[in-house]
């Protein structure tokens, strides 16, 4: 793979981080390392850094939640949960995703003329 082609993948990547770490959060309430193992398992490597950030911008537009939670094995942990507006907000993105891959999609199809 190529730099260019490296670079302009991570981009698509993290154009599309919010909408993956919703769909995990669909399943139930996460630690972080939970959503970034979810995320590597299909591929999205992603690390806890560049995570984060995206998490505190996500809490502070409501679409999602955290509680606190005792470790056995450490410091309490942040568990986080989808809101009812981060539900609302999964759809349209589901909905805009498709939209968008089916316009992809489309320019490698034939013209139909």
């Amino acid at each position: 793979m190529t730099k260019e082609t490296a670079a302009s993948t991570a981009q698509m990547r993290k154009g599309v981080l919010e909408l993956c770490i919703l769909r995990v959060l669909r399943q139930g309430e996460a630690y972080t390392s939970d959503i970034v193992a979810a995320l590597q398992a299909v591929d999205l490597l992603v690390v806890e850094g560049t995570i984060y950030p995206l998490l505190t911008r996500m809490k502070n537009a409501e679409t999602l939640t955290y509680r606190w939670a005792e470790s056995a094995s450490g410091p309490p942990r942040k568990y986080y949960s989808m809101t009812p507006q981060g539900e609302n907000v999964l759809e349209e993105m589901e909905a805009a995703w498709d939209q968008f891959v089916d316009s992809v999609n489309s320019l490698s199809q034939p013209n139909q003329d």
